[in-house]
């Protein structure tokens, strides 16, 4: 009877250690855990026991029991935030450990608020990695210079950190790159001139940083880019010509930069919907290009040094919804009819001689 209880004993314990994660794994994720305070939800309390694949919180392994993916996120409809009727709140750094988990394909630790330090360098030797998500964070420091290695990464999202340095001019070997989002950090340089490369891109959201420079022309050779955001940054130069090569593209914002130079034909034919290219220094007259296949949601073109006269084309538009035209030196009669009828003075406010409708008689 004893004999039989120790064998029972012993099953028991083997079927827990052959099913238990990777001790090597274990150890990471406590160096993890401990490198981070969240303060407020209790994330951190299911991390506890033998096996990390079983019951902790944002943790998944793959099917031989390695860690595959951390999903931690500080704004989330689960049911702990719900509970707690509050967002996440974290601080500290992201351990170096997290590079000893090799098979690690998503890494997200998101919009905790609080989160401060570096990337770790030696991420850039986690080769599966297809998903990095660490935006809403207090981050600092430079994005790994080989990032460039990591030729699985489809999502890139770093946004609102605090991210110094340049664009690593290794990203453009990132081939399978879908979505790069570093929207509002300090970084500064010049937009690396291959970003063509990243044939796979759809979205690039930049904005609001410091990065300076020319727009590279081989832009146009991102073939399913969808939406390029550069707005609130130092570019300086003219606009290539080349935004009419790219099919898909909704949305161009390149507002806030030091953009000079004419405005490209080229642009007002091309799959652009909503186009902002206010606060730049552009100059000359607007071209006389719109036609029944000229769709705009949104058009600003205020705060630059525009001239001469609204070209009567604009009438012809299928489609303009949104026109800003203010704080520019256009001079001449506002064109009657649509879009005109629902546009309100204050888009056409600030020039050198506007007149008509909505502004004063001519």
């Amino acid at each position: 009877m004893r004999s039989g209880f120790w064998c029972i004993a012993i099953l028991v314990t083997l079927t827990t250690v052959v099913n238990a994660c990777l001790p090597s794994d274990r150890a990471a994720l406590m160096s993890i855990k401990a490198a981070l305070n969240e303060p407020y939800l209790g994330i951190f309390k299911s991390w506890t026991g033998p096996d990390c694949c079983q019951g902790w919180y944002g943790v998944t392994c793959d099917d031989t029991r390695r860690v595959a993916e951390i999903n931690l996120r500080g704004e989330s409809e689960d049911p702990i935030f719900e509970q707690a009727h509050r967002t996440g709140f974290m601080t500290g750094s992201i351990s170096p450990a997290i590079c000893k988990l090799d098979r690690l394909s998503t890494l997200t630790i998101a919009d905790w608020k609080g989160i401060s330090g570096v990337i770790p360098e030696c991420i850039t030797n986690l080769l599966l990695l297809h998903h990095l998500d660490i935006v809403g964070n207090k981050i600092s420091g430079k994005i790994p210079n080989h990032i460039g290695q990591l030729k699985e990464l489809t999502v890139i999202n770093l946004a609102d950190n605090l991210l110094t340095g340049p664009i690593p001019p290794s990203i453009v070997n990132l081939g399978r790159l879908m979505h790069l989002d570093l929207r509002n950090n300090k970084l500064s340089g010049e937009l690396p001139s291959e970003l063509g490369c990243l044939k796979m891109l759809s979205r690039a959201l930049l904005s609001g940083n410091q990065l300076g420079g020319p727009i590279p022309a081989s832009l146009s050779d991102i073939y399913r880019l969808s939406d390029l955001d550069l707005s609130l940054n130092r570019l300086s130069g003219e606009i290539p010509d080349v935004f009419d090569k790219m099919p898909v593209l909704s949305t161009l914002n390149l507002d806030g930069n030091m953009i000079s130079g004419q405005l490209p034909q080229s642009l007002l034919k091309s799959s652009v919907s909503i186009l902002n290219l206010s606060r730049n220094a552009l100059e000359g007259r607007l071209p006389d290009m719109f036609g029944p296949r000229s769709y705009f949601t949104a058009l600003d073109l205020s705060y630059n040094r525009l001239s001469g006269p609204i070209p009567k084309s604009i009438s012809t538009a299928a489609y303009i919804g949104h026109l800003d035209l203010s704080h520019n030196h256009l001079c001449g009669p506002i064109p009657s009819g649509s879009p005109f009828d629902h546009l309100e003075a204050a888009s056409f406010a600030f020039n050198t001689c506007l007149c008509g409708k909505p502004l004063g008689r001519c």
